[in-house]
Formats: C-alpha cells, structure tokens, sequence
C-alpha cells in the first residue's frame, strides 16, 4: 500500500481536467513529461490576469501596466528563490526550454571557432541535440558525444576522456525524457569545470521531481518549461551566471532589450531585458511563478517520495506481462516507464489504450538517437505525476494486457 504525506484525493480535486471522460472512460492521464495537468490555483491566476489587469509591463505609467509589471517581477523573484540563483535577473523568461537553448546557442556563436569541442550526452532530446549540430556548423566547432550503457546511464568515465582543453562547452539533461534517468550532473558540472568548459543543463524533466539550486550544482546555464510542472505551455526560464549573461550578445532585437537606438548605433539594456525583446507573455509568467507556489505548497520531497513508490509499484505490475520490455532501468529514475510489448508496434498499443481513455505517449519522444540506439522503433511511454493513483496503474496494467490479446 502506498504511504504519502500528500493527500491525493483533495490533490486530484485541483484539477478540473481529471473529472472528464474520453471514450467513454474516466480520463487516466499518463502523458505528464510531455506536459502536466493545470491546477485550478494556475488558472484562477489566468482568468485573473486577463480580468482584472491585462497590460503591456516596464513601459506603462498606469496602474494596470504597474500592477501587470509588479506581477510579473514577482513571479521572476519567486522563481529565483526556488532554484536559489544569486540575482532576480539571472532569470530570463523564454518561450520554454528549447528556445532557452537556441538563445544560448546563439550566443556561443561569438566563442567558438574551429577545432573547440561541445559535447553532448546519449540521451538528449532533439531539442538539446539540434541547436548544437547548427552551432557547430556555423562555427566549425566539432560535437562529441558522451556515451550510454543499456541500463540508460551515462558513462562518465567515457565522458572525462572526451574532455580536454578544447572542449569550451558541455550540454546534458538533468533527467531523460524517454528513458526517466536521472543523470550524475554534479559530477558532470565539475569535471568540465577542470578543463574551463563553460555547462548547460537540461532541466525540463527534473523540475517537476527535483528542486533544483544552481549555486550548490554550480552550473553555468539550466533550463525549465512551465508546462512541464502544471504551469501554462508557451513560458519557460534560462537560469544564467551573472558573468555569463554579460558575456553572451543578444539573441533577439526589438524593444524592451535597449538602452538607446540611433539610427548609427544601438546600446542594449541591463540584465534581464537584454534577452527579453518585445512584449514578453506576461499572463504565462505571471502563472509560472502561481505553479511554482503550488508545487511548492505540496512539497518536493513528498512529491518525490509519492512518485517512488507509484514507480516502483508500476514498474513490479508491469514486468508481469509476459513479453514486455522496459528501456531505461538505471537506479536513480523519475516516475517513467518506457516499453515494449515483444511483437506489437508501440502505436498500436498506445491507441487501443486512447480507446480505454488512457493517455501514454508512444513513439521516439523526440530522441531518436535512444532509440537507435536499443534498434527500436519508439516506445510506449507512461509517465506518472503525484496526482496519478494506484488504481490508474491498475488500469493501466489491465489495459496493456488487454491490448495485447487483441493484438497478438
């Protein structure tokens, strides 16, 4: 039996969307690394927003551009308390984590030149792939890779080896969204600090587990999309050192980013605007900083300790099918399960599940490398959040069994 200090029931009561049907079938939501669910406290700060003072933010002198601009400064300061970073403008609102990436990326554009090495981990998303493949063909700079076992864990004596002086940046996730490891990147950060190599770290996945400080992983850029941790799609943050962010040119031109624009020359504006060009989305930064609260409010180490046990009880459920395969089996994992059924392609399964109203995610998961990796196809992914139940497991479990009798 599963023993929490969260009270699941009320919990599941904040989210409206868990009340609905689909097919027929009470909604069992099982998708959360794609996206989480919303709680009625995130969206009470929408409906707020856009009813009681929706305006443009910094460039106002009415009341409503002030109680906008308060707002969404507020939610900057609460979200630099939550990962501890030193100063309120080391935050930098983005689009979400893959444009928090391509910003970074384009600023080491200025840094590297031919023959510096970016290396990257095994068990990225393509997202934190991608951006460093175009980097390094502008700049003919060469990417590495750091390797990974079958179990999904990273070789990190294979990484300290690829490290040397040539090596002027180093990406990884904290957490693989397709496989749920948890990646050692204290020990990363560190070693590539020996050889002056500048870190950036994926921290989509984690957030929702794991509370993050910047200042203890000494880490030099980390990432975060709201949606992942029930806040609203289309925000994000980039967590930068001060001195980096000083260093790195802009990444868009536009207002709010300057000090002063001539037609002969433009100056650009402090920390955190330089970054922030144009009319920013001030209701999803303003909710980011309400889902911050509400995680919060909760607790990570309840959240963390609820979704072990919903892992290792699913895990144990699920390796009873005869058949069924689980990729991605490191010790240290977040509450996702990655599988095959021996024989049945993962998108079958996964839409007899959608018919029985369980949503899982099937496919590459935007890491096709992983899956080449294992020579599969994709897999069915089932990720699960502390609003997720034992029962939901359950149905799941009976779910794949039935999809499997059909399908065989």
């Amino acid at each position: 039996m599963i023993t929490t200090n969260l009270d699941i029931e009320t919990i599941r009561k904040d989210f409206p969307i868990l009340k609905r049907k689909v097919n027929g079938y009470p909604l069992v939501y099982l998708d959360n690394a794609a996206t989480s669910q919303t709680p009625k406290q995130v969206i009470d700060t929408i409906v707020d927003y856009y009813s009681r003072f929706n305006a443009n933010i910094h460039r106002g002198v009415h009341s409503l551009s002030q109680e906008a601009t308060d707002a969404y400064e507020n939610a900057r300061k609460k979200i630099q308390n939550h990962i501890n970073a030193v100063e309120p403008h080391e935050i930098i609102f983005t689009s979400g984590t893959t444009d928090s990436i391509n910003l970074v990326a384009s600023g080491f554009t200025s840094f590297l030149k031919k023959g510096d090495e970016v290396l990257v981990s095994a068990m990225e998303h393509h997202s934190n792939i991608v951006p460093w493949q175009m980097l390094c063909e502008r700049t003919g700079a060469i990417l590495k890779v750091i390797p990974m076992n079958p179990e999904g864990e990273l070789l990190i004596d294979e990484y300290a080896k690829l490290l040397s002086n040539n090596t002027k940046l180093v990406v990884c996730n904290h957490v693989s969204n397709a496989l749920g490891s948890i990646n050692p990147i204290e020990k990363i950060i560190s070693l590539a600090h020996e050889v002056d190599a500048a870190v950036l770290i994926d921290g989509a996945q984690a957030a929702p587990h794991i509370k993050i400080d910047v200042q203890k992983l000494n880490v030099d850029f980390y990432t975060v999309s709201a949606h992942k941790i029930c806040g609203p799609t289309g925000v994000g943050i980039l967590y930068g050192k001060e001195e980096w962010l000083k260093k790195l040119p802009p990444y868009q031109g536009g207002g709010e980013m300057i000090a002063e624009v001539t037609f002969e020359k433009t100056t650009y504006a402090d920390l955190p605007h330089k970054f922030e060009a144009g009319t920013p989305n001030i209701c999803g930064g303003i909710a980011f900083g309400a889902a911050i609260d509400y995680m919060n409010s909760l607790g990570y180490e309840a959240i963390a300790s609820y979704e072990k046990e919903l892992l290792e009880y699913a895990t144990e459920e699920l390796k009873s099918i005869k058949g069924l395969k689980i990729y991605g089996t490191s010790q240290h994992k977040t509450s996702v399960i990655s599988f095959n059924v021996e024989g049945i392609h993962p998108y079958d399964i996964g839409t007899i599940l959608d018919k029985l109203g369980i949503a899982v995610r099937t496919g590459h998961h935007c890491a096709q490398p992983i899956m080449d990796y294992y020579n599969i196809p994709g897999t069915i992914r089932a990720s699960f959040s502390f609003y997720n139940t034992k029962d939901e497991v359950d149905i799941l479990v009976e779910g794949v069994k039935k999809a499997k009798q059909m399908l065989s």
